[in-house]
């Protein structure tokens, strides 16, 4: 592949706040990557989870990176405005029989799932049992899953990270038939996400390792649609004092500009980009993005 022709990446937040250091990491990562691979760096705003976000999280998010010179190559896209192209998505998936409607509760899995002997652990997957596999018996609908394998042939994904390395998921036993569009009506990151990187043509994808668990979920559902396979990089979290991700939902306090460049500077560091100062931001991203190719593109 010629990345310099073809390279598309992405840096996709949820609405839910302003971006906080984390968040700033995850944007600059991707942009870099971007700029050393001389491709184009799009914005996407992922806010199909309406109950979650935060009116004019999404103003301010695109505000943040407008001071921190970190600007898309084309206008942002937000998901909400995008349903028809999932549903078109799900529709097919459903004419081919790879899709169901499932109406199970989160008891009833539990329930199910208690029955056969797995008691739920804190942070453990809830794993699918397939009880709404071969039809509603009776029950509403509530959501819609995706088949993931059976018993006799189960679904393994073998992927490579460009950090981690090779990884392997078997999705069957570890995650079930999982969820494509919601009991609420909302359409499930998995499905959102996947469309999206394939109807905007994305060929790599930089983000933090706490989604390294969702590629396997992605790439069956990208072949399933018949989408190209992106890149994946996965990159440490950064963590607060108590050693739990920064994340909005741990309180990490929205990130001040009234010093760009320090906060590139710590976001850098965070990234252990080493030897990259500068006086001003372009200097300081032109500088950060030549030490990001020495490491992640240059060195493959």
């Amino acid at each position: 592949m010629n990345a310099e022709k073809s390279y598309v990446g992405r840096f996709a937040p949820s609405p839910t706040g302003a971006l906080h250091a984390g968040s700033l990491v995850a944007a600059l990562a991707s942009w870099l990557d971007a700029r050393a691979q001389r491709g184009r760096w799009l914005v996407r705003i992922e806010d199909t989870d309406g109950p979650r976000c935060v009116p004019g999280a999404d103003r301010e998010i695109l505000r943040q990176l407008d001071v921190l010179r970190l600007r898309p190559d084309e206008p942002p896209v937000w998901q909400s405005q995008r349903q028809a192209l999932y549903q078109q998505a799900l529709d097919g998936l459903v004419q081919r029989g790879l899709a169901y409607p499932c109406g199970c509760t989160r008891r009833d899995i539990e329930v199910a799932l208690s029955a056969q002997g797995h008691e739920h652990q804190r942070h453990e997957e809830r794993v699918y049992p397939g009880t709404c596999r071969d039809g509603l018996h009776g029950k509403p609908a509530r959501a819609w899953r995706l088949r993931c394998g059976t018993e006799d042939a189960p679904t393994r994904i073998d992927w490579q990270d460009r950090r981690l390395g090779p990884q392997r998921q078997d999705l069957t036993h570890a995650v079930g038939d999982f969820v494509l569009k919601r009991a609420d009506g909302c359409w499930a990151y998995q499905l959102a996400v996947v469309v999206d990187d394939a109807q905007q043509g994305i060929t790599h994808v930089v983000r933090g390792e706490d989604l390294a668990d969702n590629t396997p979920r992605q790439i069956w559902l990208q072949r399933q649609l018949q989408a190209p396979l992106p890149a994946y990089l996965h990159l440490p979290l950064v963590l607060d004092a108590r050693g739990e991700k920064l994340s909005k939902q741990h309180g990490a306090p929205p990130l001040a500009l009234d010093d760009p460049l320090a906060a590139l500077r710590t976001a850098g560091q965070a990234l252990q980009l080493p030897g990259v100062d500068a006086g001003d931001v372009d200097t300081w991203l032109t500088r950060a993005t030549e030490a990001w190719a020495r490491r992640w593109v240059d060195a493959r």
